[in-house]
């Protein structure tokens, strides 16, 4: 199978104030826009997509209409203090505070109204532990 898009598509109850948060902390826009279904996009970055659902939608099997549970979303940035510091003014829950990882993260933990986890990072070069299990195609500059 060639994919030529992928992204996640967050099922909630509260679409407006879905698609409104990511606008607002996120830097994304919508492309189009009904009451039950917004497909975001970022303003910086063209192929970075995002959609929110109605969770009652009738194209969703009946068995699976349910808010999201479990996803943690994670989003790579150029600049994570600046992210945090930006997350915390606007209010945002800070679940983890930023700190560096051993296995190559600089990362914080926040989370969107649905619950959703939001994990804002920022590559930095991992420990000698863990670069031995890299690829060295996957391994930041």
């Amino acid at each position: 199978m060639k994919s030529t898009s992928y992204y996640p598509v967050i099922m909630t109850d509260d679409v407006p104030g879905t698609a409104a948060f990511y606008s607002s902390h996120f830097g994304f826009r919508a492309l189009f826009e009904t009451d039950w279904y917004v497909h975001l996009q970022s303003t910086e970055t063209e192929h970075v997509a995002l959609a929110i659902l109605d969770s009652h939608h009738e194209t969703i099997p009946a068995a699976a209409r349910a808010g999201v549970r479990g996803l943690l979303l994670n989003f790579e940035v150029e600049d994570v203090d600046h992210a945090y510091e930006t997350c915390l003014k606007g209010g945002l829950p800070i679940l983890r505070e930023i700190r560096d990882e051993e296995f190559g993260q600089r990362h914080f933990i926040t989370a969107d109204p649905n619950g959703v986890l939001i994990d804002v990072i920022k590559p930095i070069p991992p420990s000698a532990e863990f670069a031995a299990m890299y690829d060295a195609s996957a391994l930041p500059g």
